[in-house]
């Protein structure tokens, strides 16, 4: 019987994974989607590099730092290559957290950051900054040796990766044409319906995320966390829609596909330790907050975050992890419990966005005074697509031919530009 539970509970973490893993296609469809259709192919290998790049660098480093043995507290020690371990099945589900991680930076930089640039905070994300979060959260380290609660990676991973979205954002300065004076331009996306697929990838995936964290086919367990999940990700939704309603006079769709994630990324701390109640009123007041947060960065702080990474994954996680606070229930204030769970979880977000501020902030800035990590205006202003692949996702010139003068004209400069120089005489 305990050769049978063990297969069980592994094959359950490896749908976990396969699941985990198809978020990076989510991932990758919305970033596509909520951007211009010049930089299409720059997000899609920014997505595939990040994976490919990430697990490597996992394997090597990161899995070692996260979960080896614990100095002090602080960072792990040995197991590096996988030496000495045998839990293969659990290195793979790790592995492709680090990759989600990672990959909530690509959005947030759309637009304008060099690839290579992107390519090195990359390295140091998922080799250092975010193993050494999740050793002091999940491999023993001094996090959860207080008692912080973060089930899933509200705080390890949304928040780890929105906080460095959040520094090279801010570096990076805003696209080109997005702000005049006290003036916030809209820059709308090319293909909703493309964001709105990569929306339901992404919740599909988060039921291997949280269900697959329980690490156990636990029957009593599993059930109640996809549930939460469902249920927080159901009332971020109408909670978005209803407030776009009521503040900007109509449902807005892309604010209501964030909604959706929002509540997910909030639910992922607590979905084994709230209620469904509890649930479905923290994905409630993760829509609202999730799209006030995005007016904030937008017009008040001025971050240009082309899909709203950071309220999304920053904000919301941050409203999720301080949400065990008043509804965990077995010590939260709305269950008779004091303030020490709210405590421990403000002293957890606190440490991790400083430490992640600190690290990534080194990277970019070093990075930054090698090359400058955002490219040309007229690279830019040209797509990256062109400026970085020499290519284009979509065939502009069938798309735009016929269409008007000045559009023909503009899909002839693009095939012009890929074009060599002639070296032949007149």
């Amino acid at each position: 019987m305990e050769a049978v539970q063990s297969s069980v509970d592994m094959l359950w973490v490896m749908i976990g994974t396969i699941l985990v893993f198809f978020m990076h296609a989510g991932f990758a469809m919305l970033e596509t989607g909520f951007t211009r259709s010049k930089n299409t192919l720059n997000i899609l290998m920014k997505n595939l590099i990040t994976v490919g790049l990430g697990s490597i660098l996992y394997f090597f480093v990161g899995f070692a730092l996260m979960f080896g043995t614990s100095a002090f507290g602080m960072i792990g020690t040995d197991g590096f290559l996988l030496a000495g371990r045998e839990d293969i099945s659990f290195f793979v589900f790790q592995a492709v957290f680090a990759a989600t991680c990672a990959t909530i930076i690509s959005g947030a930089v759309a637009e304008r950051m060099k690839l290579s640039s992107y390519i090195m905070l990359t390295v140091a994300m998922t080799a250092v900054i975010y193993p050494i979060v999740g050793h002091w959260v999940w491999g023993g380290g001094w996090l959860s040796q207080i008692g912080f609660i973060d089930f899933a990676g509200s705080t390890v991973v949304h928040l780890t990766g929105a906080t460095a979205a959040f520094v090279t954002a801010w570096k990076l300065g805003p696209r080109l044409g997005k702000y005049s004076g006290k003036i916030v331009n809209s820059i709308p996306g090319h293909n909703l319906p493309l964001g709105a697929l990569g929306v339901f990838i992404l919740w599909l995936g988060w039921f291997g995320f949280n269900g697959g964290s329980t690490l156990a086919a636990d029957p009593e367990l599993v059930p109640p966390v996809i549930l939460n999940t469902l249920l927080a990700a159901s009332a971020a939704v109408i909670s978005t829609a209803l407030y776009t309603r009521f503040r900007y006079g109509r449902i807005d769709p892309s604010l209501t596909m964030n909604g959706a994630l929002a509540g997910l990324v909030g639910i992922t701390a607590g979905a084994a330790n709230v209620s469904f109640l509890g649930a479905m009123a923290i994905g409630l007041l993760a829509g609202i907050i999730m799209t006030e947060a995005v007016r904030i960065l937008d017009s008040k702080i001025r971050i240009d975050d082309p899909v709203g990474a950071i309220a999304v994954h920053g904000v919301a996680g941050i409203w999720g992890t301080i949400a065990l606070g008043f509804f965990d229930t077995t010590g939260g204030l709305l269950y008779g419990g004091g303030a020490e769970i709210l405590g421990i979880q403000t002293v957890g977000i606190l440490a991790v966005i400083g430490w992640t501020t600190l690290a990534s902030g080194i990277v970019v800035y070093a990075v930054n005074a090698i090359s400058p990590i955002r490219v040309s205006a007229e690279e830019e202003e040209n797509g990256l697509d062109f400026s970085e692949h020499g290519s284009q996702a979509y065939a502009m010139q069938d798309v735009l031919r016929g269409s008007t003068p000045s559009a023909e004209s503009f899909a002839t400069r693009l095939n012009r530009m890929g074009e060599r120089p002639s070296t032949s005489k007149p």
